[in-house]
């Protein structure tokens, strides 16, 4: 009912589960899929991989009551590209559904945030192990990482002219990710990814990934490590 009443926002089917509405998206090949986590015969998450390997034209974008990281990171894994709980408004709602299918990510300040941990407790954890000795690209990264400020800022989108997508690809670089892991993430293709990337260095002034990873520290794209959200 509340979808109806959104502007720009057609509501083409509503299904009972998981298995309905991967039918359904066969069927109708709608645009979005808003879809729940918690339902019989096939539950969310599985769902939402279905509809991603067999109508990657579909979006998802998962709307549940549960923002825990057992839920959170299984849907993201499955292919689901936007993430709210059921106390979004309407606009928060229209924003996630428009944002997907302009091809950013939809996802709420709180999930958002969380990522943000967990992109930090990796690094954190991938510098405890690496080795202390070696001249390559992963140990040049930690070593970055390592010396970035521990007075970041809070998170800012869109410092020196980034776009969505850009801060997006910027902070997967820092996670450590290789360009064709960003695009499988991202659901693009190499060749993007290697275009955002040229031109988030020429607005950051960075000349290489290591200084891309100090960058996104420095300006609060990526908590250093020890600097948990509360």
């Amino acid at each position: 009912m509340l979808l109806g009443l959104l502007a720009g926002v057609e509501v083409v089917g509503s299904a009972r589960d998981g298995e309905e509405a991967v039918a359904l998206t066969a069927e109708l090949a709608p645009d979005v899929v808003l879809m729940d986590l918690r339902m019989p015969r096939c539950d969310g998450v599985e769902a939402t991989r279905r509809i991603r390997e067999r109508h990657p034209g579909t979006e998802v974008v998962v709307l549940t009551t549960y923002a825990d990281d057992a839920s959170l990171f299984p849907a993201l894994r499955a292919g689901a590209r936007g993430y709210l709980t059921k106390d979004a408004s309407g606009e928060e709602i229209v924003r996630a559904l428009r944002d997907v299918t302009d091809g950013r990510a939809g996802l709420s300040p709180g999930v958002q945030r969380r990522l943000l941990e967990q992109l930090v407790e990796r690094g954190a954890s991938a510098e405890r192990a690496g080795p202390s000795g070696g001249s390559g690209p992963g140990v040049e990264c930690s070593a970055a990482s390592a010396t970035a400020s521990a007075t970041a800022g809070p998170v800012v989108p869109g410092a020196d002219g980034l776009t969505e997508r850009e801060t997006e690809v910027l902070v997967l670089v820092a996670d450590g990710l290789s360009n064709q892991e960003i695009a499988g993430r991202l659901g693009i293709s190499t060749a993007t990814v290697k275009t955002h990337i040229n031109n988030l260095f020429a607005k950051t002034g960075v000349r290489d990934r290591a200084q891309a990873v100090r960058y996104a520290y420095q300006h609060g794209l990526v908590r250093p490590p020890g600097r948990r959200v509360t």
